[in-house]
């Protein structure tokens, strides 16, 4: 007989990964009654592939996460065994902060943080329906509205809404060659009854695949072959609430191996029992970050490819083969990873695998991350058809914060391409057709310069403040940092510094051409030989400043001219950002569209012209027509504009 069990909440979320923990905190933080369900509480923010956070465009959103009052900043510096500013040789706008982690603490760490949170129950038990009623269809053409979750022992929880993050635990299955276990990440058990809930919905599914490489036993690894690894000496944390020099603690070492053409010869000649390769793997993977079954076909020219040997932590012998995930059987396994250099003879603790697993098509979604057809229904992570952690973390927390604003009747929180990665990453799940896992790069934002991970909580502090998610005391640490910056730039705008021997000295020291004349500090700093802090020398009213402020204050002087002209194009964004469509319209109402843009239209039914020129099939030219159809009698009439 199944339980009787009911209890009355305000939000639900499905799910306890990086995507769940955020959308669980932001909404309990807000003060609702909420419920966060996982199959295990010991999978709580649990890291089943690399044993990091950050790296290239991901170190951003794990900034702007922050800054908006998220927590996986926060916990990876508390939690961190080695961490490493990437791209320090190029430009301020591709600098991105990476952290190895250490595993198990980073999950008990987290959980720490969930289970003290006011507001807010785990709950271990999977839940197998979304319970909901119909409502009149109303203008956006919402037609269900959520009422409540069933768990599979029968327990019933009414809320006002519900955020699936279920990760890649729906009728999931992990493969190794030929040998298939119905079962999620880290042999975790799948949640195998909601996707039918879930259709009978009308939500379109898919399938998507992932993978990981096999994890070492470190007493195996000969490192004197392999290339050190080393931290960096000044440690930069994520947060922007953490003390700097809290986190200048001693690191540990990664390594540096490569594959060859004996581990390629292997993998060739085992190609016929991969699954993806067999057929057996139904879904797609993701393109940037391919299994080495996939690098080796599709870069067959390629003599070799890096292997990074991660330890997955302080208290294990695990060490994590970053580079490698495969899907190939065991004993093949075996063979490939004893060619590199340093693991002749290592000894596998865990298989590699593939894990394949239902997520939706995130076109059904509007930006703030609710079902356009389900009011109160909310979704984010790798349920999206994103991958990464921190991909699945920003997308929790906007939906977490959306469910909040639905039920206190607020605005949706929306942040556009030109304010944040995240802005990027949703409008790019939302609007585009991806037909692989999403993995957020940076040349898929356009306004990089001003998007940098320096600079995230100057740019959006004030939302999570705003929100309610930001404490006054970090606001005002912020508003003091802005203040700081201002105050040194105009000085050093009006700061005038002559040829004396001393300043012609230094010039000559960095190859910069002599003084002829008088001059600022602030030209100076814009030489690319130069910058703020070869200059302190010869700058003798030089105030004492923190490090963030000092590089804020360096790149908004150098990069000036770039800044301003990238504002320039925000601006022209803007106005076509501003231009609002109608909701649930039917665009084969507009006269020379073209079938295939009306088609794209009324689908995703975008909700500004700036999204509808996104859209892949739609063109200028339709832009155009749609553009001269809203300044049309028809339309204002319509819709009673004057």
């Amino acid at each position: 007989m199944k339980s009787e069990y009911r209890e009355k909440v305000d939000v639900c979320v499905i799910g306890a990964g990086h995507a769940g923990c955020e959308a669980a905190l932001a909404c309990a933080r807000l003060g609702l009654e909420t419920v966060m369900f996982t199959v295990s509480v010991d999978s709580i923010a649990l890291m089943p592939c690399n044993p990091n956070v950050g790296g290239s465009s991901k170190g951003h959103l794990v900034r702007e996460l922050d800054a908006l009052g998220g927590e996986m900043g926060k916990n990876i510096d508390r939690t961190f065994i080695q961490s490493k500013m990437l791209n320090v040789s190029k430009g301020p706008a591709v600098h991105s902060l990476r952290a190895q982690a250490d595993k198990a603490e980073y999950s008990r760490s987290m959980r720490r943080v969930l289970e003290n949170q006011e507001h807010l129950a785990i709950r271990q038990a999977e839940v197998c329906k979304i319970l909901w009623e119909g409502i009149p269809e109303s203008q956006d053409g919402t037609k269900k509205k959520i009422v409540g979750v069933e768990t599979y022992t029968g327990a019933v929880y009414e809320c006002q809404a519900v955020i699936l993050c279920t990760g890649t635990y729906l009728k999931a299955r992990c493969l190794c060659g030929e040998a298939i276990t119905y079962t999620g990440p880290n042999g975790l058990q799948a949640a195998n009854h909601l996707t039918d809930s879930l259709k009978e919905m009308g939500i379109e599914m898919r399938r998507f695949k992932t993978g990981t490489p096999a994890r070492m036993d470190k007493r195996s690894i000969d490192f004197s072959k392999m290339e050190e690894q080393f931290g960096d000496e000044r440690v930069v944390p994520f947060s922007f609430s953490t003390d700097p020099e809290s986190v200048q603690k001693e690191q540990v070492s990664c390594w540096l191996t490569y594959t060859n053409e004996k581990t390629h010869e292997i993998i060739r000649a085992n190609l016929d029992r991969s699954p993806i390769y067999a057929g057996i793997i139904e879904g797609t993977g993701p393109r940037y970050c391919p299994s080495i079954e996939d690098k080796v076909v599709k870069f067959a020219d390629k003599e070799r490819h890096q292997v990074f040997i991660e330890p997955e932590g302080l208290y294990t012998n695990e060490m994590y083969v970053g580079g490698m995930s495969s899907s190939l059987p065991e004993d093949v396994q075996h063979e490939m990873y004893r060619t590199l250099p340093g693991m002749e003879h290592v000894k596998i603790v865990r298989n590699a695998y593939a894990i394949e697993y239902d997520c939706i098509n995130p076109n059904q979604l509007y930006a703030s991350l609710e079902f356009k057809k389900i009011k109160g229904l909310f979704s984010g992570g790798q349920f999206n058809g994103s991958s990464g952690y921190e991909e699945a973390a920003c997308q929790g927390l906007i939906a977490g914060i959306n469910a909040a604003m639905s039920i206190l009747e607020k605005e949706p929180l929306v942040l556009d391409r030109s304010e944040a990665y995240i802005g990027v990453l949703i409008d790019d799940l939302v609007t585009k057709e991806n037909h692989e896992p999403y993995r957020m790069m940076t040349s898929r934002a356009e306004y990089r310069l001003l998007l940098r991970q320096d600079n995230a909580d100057l740019r959006l502090r004030e939302i999570g403040h705003n929100i309610g998610l930001v404490s006054d005391e970090e606001y005002e640490h912020l508003l003091e940092k802005k203040a700081q910056i201002d105050a040194e730039i105009e000085r050093l705008e009006k700061a005038t510094i002559g040829g004396t021997p001393k300043v012609q000295e230094l010039l000559a020291k960095y190859e910069s051409t002599p003084l002829k004349s008088g001059t600022t500090l602030a030209e100076l700093i814009k030489r690319p030989e130069l910058d703020y802090e070869k200059l302190a020398e010869v700058d003798e009213k030089r105030p004492e400043l923190a490090f963030d402020v000092q590089e804020q204050v360096n790149i908004e002087i150098k990069y000036e001219g770039y800044i301003k002209r990238q504002m320039q194009q925000v601006a022209q964004f803007k106005k076509l950002e501003g231009r609002k469509l109608p909701e649930n319209f039917d665009y084969a109402q507009v006269n020379s569209l073209r079938k295939e843009a009306v088609q794209k239209l009324n689908k995703i039914q975008p909700s500004t012209i700036g999204q509808a020129s996104r859209i892949s099939g739609v063109s200028p030219a339709d832009i155009s027509v749609l553009l001269v159809y809203l300044e049309s009698y028809d339309y204002k009439k319509e819709h009673n504009i004057e």
